[in-house]
């Protein structure tokens, strides 16, 4: 690590590399142990050259944008994080095409997107990750979802080289695109919209974010749904049926506004979490027989 970091300010002393990085300062959640290292890159060059002396050595690590969806341990990690809000955060506007970085924060988008008149990206504004996040798990809300607007990626792969992805080679299903199973990196995205009245479009947004204020959670530190949507259900609703909304292990609780969320009360740990989880999967399996699934991503 030690060795791949020195070479890396090598070639780019500018760039910004912190050490014993809390994660829990990086994460929704605000749950996670120290990092061996983060580097925040601004620009690709940064990146690959990072990522190459990574894999050259064989560092573990894992790029991460808003932290939005991580549930990282409380040990110290011996990996090298690598935080893309920085420099791959800008959009353009070509017509209604929008071509923005993986770092941009989806309501940062939305709201760019409601300045340029165009509609169709109004059901991201609350979400709060970034593109990058979105487009892994074809992220969604309110009956929109990634796969309806974005029309191209760009990624570096995992031999190193960049390459575009257009239309179903992205291969987005619910909570899943090409890149849910694979160690390419999205760098940036092509969104499709279409004309719209900005009026009409703002009072969109605002109603979907007055919906959710109203039904989630939002005041305390969450990772958002915390389960995928089983079939033939909710998770939500089944672990409300099971009665298990504002069941709490230590700092972690199903929310009690919003049984399909788990929030950190304060002070919440990692296992806090695990334990939890694991006793709603196994009441929810015992009343309908399905195992629920985390949409959460667990880093340890």
């Amino acid at each position: 690590m030690e060795l791949v970091i020195k070479e890396f300010l090598s070639r780019f002393p500018e760039a910004e590399v912190r050490y014993d990085e809390p994660m829990a300062n990086h994460t929704s959640f605000r749950i996670g142990g120290p990092v061996k290292a983060m580097v925040i890159p601004r620009s690709e060059d940064e990146l690959i050259y990072i990522l190459t002396l990574a894999k050259e050595s064989g560092v573990r690590t894992l790029v991460i944008g808003n932290g939005t969806n991580l549930l990282v341990s409380d040990k110290p990690l011996n990996m090298l994080v690598i935080k893309t809000t920085e420099g791959f955060d800008t959009v353009l506007a070509d017509g209604c095409v929008l071509r923005a970085g993986c770092g941009i924060l989806l309501a940062r988008l939305a709201v760019f997107a409601l300045n340029q008149g165009l509609t169709g990206f109004e059901f991201a504004h609350g979400i709060p990750g970034t593109l990058g996040g979105a487009v892994v798990m074809n992220g969604g809300a309110y009956g929109g979802e990634m796969k309806q607007v974005v029309t191209s990626t760009r990624a570096l792969c995992e031999d190193l080289v960049i390459r575009e992805f257009k239309g179903g080679e992205n291969d987005f299903g619910y909570r899943h695109s090409r890149y849910s199973d694979s160690k390419d990196i999205v760098l940036s995205a092509e969104i499709c919209l279409a004309p719209g009245d900005p009026a009409e479009i703002k009072a969109l947004m605002e109603d979907l974010g007055a919906r959710r204020r109203n039904s989630q959670p939002l005041t305390m530190p969450s990772a958002g749904s915390f389960f995928k949507r089983p079939a033939g259900g909710y998770a939500g609703t089944m672990i409300d049926q099971c009665g298990l909304k504002g069941y709490s292990v230590g700092g972690a609780q199903v929310s009690e506004k919003h049984a399909g969320f788990v929030v950190n009360r304060g002070g919440a740990t990692f296992e806090d979490v695990l334990h939890l989880m694991g006793h709603v999967q196994d009441e929810v399996y015992h009343k309908f027989r399905i195992m629920l699934e985390p949409e959460v991503r667990i880093i340890k």
